[in-house]
C-alpha cells in the first residue's frame, strides 16, 4: 500500500486538480493570504510514508486554502489519490459538514466510513502505515488594522456557517488566515497499541480523539464555547454551595430566602464578565494604531511554547503587576498571536460607569479587594471561578495583588490562586497550568503617582476624573514594551508531591491540611519563575549603573565600562535560559537613554559627563529594582571588597550562605543555599578572567587586583546593587539591640524601622522612597521569624539570643563604620517617643 501510494504522489495531484478547482483558486488567491503555524511542518511528517489530511469541516474554500498552504510549505498535495478509501479517493477528509442538518449528518458518517476504511486496509496489509495530520483552518481569526469593521462580524468563531457567509468571510478576511498544522498520528502505532480492539469501537476511539482535537486547538485560538452570560450567572447561583450560603445568610441575617438569593444574583452581576469576541477584535483593531504611537514596538520572547501547550490545558497567566496597562496589553498580544484573550480579575474599583461594562466585554470580572467576612459574596465569587474553570475558560491575575509601586516582585497574594486550585480539585477535568509572564517597560504612565505613594501621600482612588487627567500622559513617548513568558508551573506534580492519593479526594468540598503548603510553594514558583524570564532593557542598566554613583553621575568613559562589565556578567553567566538582554552596545545604550529623556550630558574639556537628577533619579529607580534580582550574586561579591582587600573564598560562600534566605525572600531568587554558594564561585572567577580581582596559590584566597584602582570602583558601583538592602537589614537589627529583648512586637518594630531608613534617607542619601517601603521590613522580620533568630514571647514581643548579635558582627565586614554608626543612632528608643503615632504621620 506504501509503495503504491507513493508511486501516485505527483501523477495523481495532478488528475485531480480539475479545472473549475484552478479556477476558483486563482480567483481566491488575491484574496487569501495564509499564515502557517508551525511555518515548516514538513519537518513533523515520516518521510516515505503517506499522508492523508483531516480538516475540521468539509468546505469547498477549505481544501482550496489546505491545497494551497500545502504546496507553499512543500507539503504532498491533499488530492493525491489514495488506493483503499473508496469513491472519494483524496488524501484528505472533513470530520463535519457544513450548512443544513442533513448534510452535517452526512459528513459525519463519511468520517467514520474513512477511518473504517483506512483501517481496514491495514489490517489487510500489516507493514503498510499512513500519517494523519490534523490541520485547523481559521479565516479571519484577528482582523488587523487594515481591515474594516464589517470585516469583524465574518470573522472565525463557533458557529457553523454556510456557503454565503463563508465566501463573504474569505472575501473580507481571507488575507487573515491561519492554518495550523498538527503533529501527524501513525495508524500502524494506534493499531499495535490497540490490538485488542475491534476496528468498529476503533474508528470511534479515533473519530473522538479528532474531534477533542479540534474543539481544543478551536478552544485555545478562538476561546471557549461560552454560553450567554446569564447562563453561566444562573449555573453559579444554582451551586449547591451558593444555595447553601444564601441560606445561611437568610438564617443569620433574618432576611427572607428571596431577598438573601436577590443579593446573591447582585453580587453574581457584579462579578460576572460578558465576554463579546466580536468586541475583543473590534478592540483589537483599534489599539494596533494606539500602541504604535504610544511605544516603540511589542516585542514577545518564549511564546511559541506557550501556544504549542494551551491545547488540552487550563491556562492560568499569572504576570508581573507593573502597570494598568498590563491588562490590556497582554490580552491584545495574545489575541493577536493566535490565542484566546483570557478572563481577567480586575479590582472592583475599575467598574466604573460606562468603562466597568466595557471592561467585562473584553473578560474582565470584578472583586472586591477584601470579602473574608462575607460568605456569600465569598461563595458567589468562588463559584463563578470554578464554572469558569470547569467551562476552560483561560484566566489572568496578579498574585501581587496590586500594582508594585517600587518595581520589585511584591510578596504573593494567595486569595486567586486558593480558589483557583480548589476549583480544580471540586472538578479535576483538565490538567492546570499556570504562565508566569515578566512585563517590561522603559517608561511608566503612573511613574509619578507612584512616587508619591512610596513617599506616603494617600493612594488616589479610580474615578472618571483621574482618568481624564491621565490623558495627558498618552502624550509622552513610552518606549519599547517586552513581554517574556517563563517556565509554566503546572499544578498536578505539586499536587502529588503534597499527597500522591489527591485524585480520591476529587469532588470534596473539604480543605485539604496539605493545601496551605501546596499555595504556598505554587506561589513561590510563580514569583521565582516570573523573574527567571526577565528582559533587561537598556533603561535597567542605565538605571543600576548610574544610581550606584554617589551623586548619580558617571564619567562617560567610566559608565561605558560599568555597562560592559554588566552586560559581560549577564552574557557569559545567564541568569536563567528565559533571561533575555539588550543587544545594544554600551554607546548606544547611553545614546538610547538619551533620547529618551532620561539622562542628560554634561559637557567637560576632561571628558563629558553624564548625569540623571532630581525626580528622575527616583523614577530611574524603579527600573533599577526590576532587574536587581540578576545582579544579586555578583553584588554580594563585590560587597566583600568594599572594606576587604582580601577575602577568603569560603568566607565569601559561607557569609552567602547565611545572607542568602533574606535576599532571596525579597528579591525571589532561584538557587537553594548551595546553588547561591556554586553561582559565587562562578561569579568570582568570572571577575578574576576579566582582570577585577585575582588569586592568590592554591585559588582559596580573593583579592583585589593590584594596580587597578579603576577595576576596584567598578566593584563598589556594582556593590550598591544589595547595599540599601543590607541596610535596612541592620536597621531592623539594630533596634532589635538597642530596644533589647520583651520590648517590641512585629509591628512595633516595623515602624521603628520604617522611621528610622526615612530619617537616614533624609539625612545621607538621594531621595529614594523604596528604602523605606515597609513591606521590605516585614518580610525581613518574617524571614528572622521563620529561621528563629527571632520570636515573639507570651505577650507578643519579640525576643532574641546572641545569635543576633553574630548577625550584627558579620555587618561588620560589609557595612562602613560610618554607616553603623549613622544607624544606631538614628534608630528610635521605643521608651523614648510614640513610635505607632510617628509612623501613622510619615506614612
Amino acid at each position: 500500500m506504501a509503495h503504491v501510494m507513493t508511486e501516485n504522489l505527483s501523477r495523481d495531484a495532478l488528475v485531480h486538480s480539475s479545472w473549475w478547482r484552478a479556477l476558483w483558486g486563482a480567483l481566491l488567491a488575491p484574496w487569501v493570504r495564509i499564515k502557517r503555524d508551525p511555518a515548516e511542518p514538513v519537518s513533523q511528517l515520516k518521510p516515505n510514508t503517506p499522508v492523508i489530511y483531516v480538516i475540521e469541516r468539509n468546505g469547498f474554500s477549505d481544501g482550496l486554502i489546505l491545497e494551497r498552504a500545502c504546496r507553499e510549505a512543500g507539503l504532498p498535495s491533499p488530492l493525491t489519490a489514495m488506493p483503499g478509501l473508496g469513491r472519494r479517493r483524496r488524501a484528505m477528509f472533513a470530520m463535519r459538514g457544513t450548512g443544513g442538518w442533513f448534510q452535517r449528518r452526512n459528513r459525519d458518517r463519511f468520517a467514520l466510513n474513512t477511518i473504517r476504511q483506512m483501517l481496514r486496509t491495514l489490517e489487510a496489509d500489516p507493514g503498510s502505515n499512513v500519517q494523519l495530520m490534523p490541520v485547523a483552518i481559521y479565516v479571519g481569526r484577528a482582523p488587523n488594522r487594515q481591515s474594516g469593521w464589517f470585516s469583524v462580524l465574518f470573522s472565525e468563531n463557533w458557529a457553523v456557517v454556510g456557503h454565503f457567509r463563508r465566501l463573504l468571510a474569505l472575501l473580507l478576511n481571507g488575507r487573515d488566515t491561519i492554518v495550523r498544522f498538527s503533529p501527524p498520528i501513525s495508524l500502524s502505532a494506534l493499531r499495535e497499541e490497540s490490538a485488542d480492539e475491534r476496528i468498529p469501537r476503533l474508528q470511534r476511539k479515533l473519530a473522538r480523539v479528532l474531534r477533542a482535537h479540534f474543539r481544543r486547538v478551536r478552544t485555545a485560538v478562538i476561546g471557549p464555547d461560552l454560553s450567554h452570560r446569564r447562563t453561566v450567572m444562573v449555573s453559579v447561583l444554582d451551586a449547591e454551595s451558593v444555595r447553601a450560603a444564601i441560606t445561611s445568610t437568610a438564617a443569620k441575617e433574618n432576611l427572607s430566602a428571596a431577598k438573601a438569593w436577590k443579593r446573591a444574583e447582585h453580587y453574581a452581576r457584579e462579578i460576572a464578565a460578558d465576554y463579546s469576541p466580536p468586541f475583543v477584535r473590534s478592540v483589537s483593531f483599534l489599539l494596533s494604531n494606539f500602541w504604535n504611537k504610544l511605544y516603540d514596538g511589542i516585542t514577545m520572547h518564549h511564546f511559541d511554547g506557550v501556544r504549542a501547550v494551551t491545547p488540552g490545558h487550563e491556562v492560568v497567566y499569572v504576570p508581573c503587576h507593573r502597570s494598568h496597562a498590563d491588562y490590556v496589553l497582554m490580552s491584545y498580544q495574545l489575541h493577536m498571536s493566535g490565542v484566546v484573550a483570557p478572563h481577567i480579575a480586575a479590582g472592583v474599583n475599575l467598574n466604573l460607569p460606562v468603562l466597568g461594562p466595557f471592561l467585562r466585554k473584553g473578560g474582565a470580572f470584578f472583586l472586591r479587594r477584601s470579602f473574608k467576612a462575607n460568605a456569600l459574596y465569598s461563595a458567589v465569587f468562588s463559584e463563578y471561578v470554578s464554572q469558569l474553570v470547569q467551562r476552560g475558560v483561560p484566566l489572568e491575575y496578579f498574585v501581587e495583588g496590586t500594582r508594585s509601586r517600587s518595581g520589585r516582585l511584591l510578596a504573593p497574594r494567595a486569595g486567586m490562586l486558593v480558589i483557583t486550585v480548589r476549583a480544580f480539585l471540586r472538578a479535576p477535568r483538565r490538567p492546570v497550568l499556570f504562565q508566569p509572564v515578566y512585563i517590561g517597560y522603559e517608561k511608566l504612565m503612573e511613574g509619578r503617582s507612584y512616587i508619591g505613594e512610596l513617599s506616603g501621600q494617600k493612594k488616589e482612588g479610580e474615578s472618571w476624573l483621574g482618568i481624564l487627567r491621565g490623558l495627558r500622559a498618552l502624550r509622552q513617548h513610552y518606549g519599547r514594551v517586552t513581554l517574556n513568558f517563563g517556565e509554566p508551573v503546572l499544578l498536578n506534580p505539586l499536587l502529588d508531591a503534597a499527597d500522591p492519593e489527591w485524585r480520591t479526594q476529587a469532588g470534596s468540598e473539604a480543605r485539604p491540611e496539605w493545601l496551605p503548603g501546596v499555595i504556598d510553594t505554587l506561589a513561590e514558583r510563580i514569583q521565582v519563575e516570573i523573574n527567571r524570564a526577565a528582559d533587561v532593557n537598556p533603561i535597567n542598566l542605565i538605571a543600576v549603573a548610574l544610581l550606584a554613583a554617589p551623586r548619580h553621575a558617571l564619567a562617560e568613559t567610566d559608565l561605558l565600562a560599568q555597562l560592559e562589565l554588566m552586560k559581560g556578567i549577564l552574557t557569559e553567566l545567564p541568569y536563567s535560559d528565559r533571561t533575555t538582554v539588550t543587544p545594544m552596545a554600551p554607546a548606544d545604550i547611553i545614546a538610547y537613554a538619551e533620547q529618551m529623556g532620561w539622562i542628560h550630558r554634561i559637557a567637560h574639556p576632561l571628558g563629558d559627563v553624564l548625569a540623571v537628577e532630581g525626580e528622575k533619579a527616583v523614577l530611574l529607580s524603579y527600573f533599577r529594582n526590576n532587574v536587581l534580582h540578576m545582579f544579586a550574586a555578583g553584588a554580594w561579591v563585590a560587597c566583600c571588597f568594599i572594606k576587604n582587600r582580601r577575602i577568603a573564598r569560603d568566607v565569601v560562600k559561607r557569609l552567602g550562605r547565611a545572607v542568602y534566605p533574606f535576599i532571596q525572600s525579597e528579591l525571589f531568587l532561584p538557587w537553594d543555599a548551595d546553588g547561591f554558594a556554586a553561582r559565587i564561585d562562578a561569579l568570582i572567577d568570572a571577575l578574576v578572567a576579566r582582570g577585577l580581582l585575582a588569586t592568590g596559590g592554591d585559588g582559596s584566597v580573593v583579592h583585589l587586583a593590584a594596580g587597578h584602582e579603576d577595576d576596584a570602583y567598578q566593584l563598589r558601583l556594582l556593590a550598591q546593587c544589595l547595599m540599601q538592602a543590607f541596610e535596612r537589614y541592620y536597621i531592623a537589627i539594630a533596634a532589635l539591640v538597642k530596644n533589647g529583648p520583651h520590648t517590641l512586637s512585629a509591628g512595633q518594630l516595623e515602624n521603628v524601622c520604617q522611621l528610622a531608613a526615612q530619617r537616614l534617607s533624609l539625612l545621607y542619601q538621594q531621595s529614594a522612597p523604596e528604602f523605606f517601603d515597609k513591606s521590605l521590613f516585614r518580610g525581613f522580620i518574617q524571614k528572622l521569624r521563620e529561621r528563629r533568630v527571632v520570636w515573639a514571647d507570651a505577650n507578643g514581643k519579640l525576643e532574641f539570643d546572641a545569635v543576633l548579635d553574630d548577625v550584627a558582627r558579620d555587618a561588620r565586614l560589609i557595612l562602613a563604620r560610618e554607616v553603623r554608626q549613622s544607624i544606631m543612632k538614628i534608630t528610635p528608643d521605643v521608651a523614648g517617643e510614640d513610635v505607632t503615632a510617628g509612623a501613622a504621620r510619615a506614612g
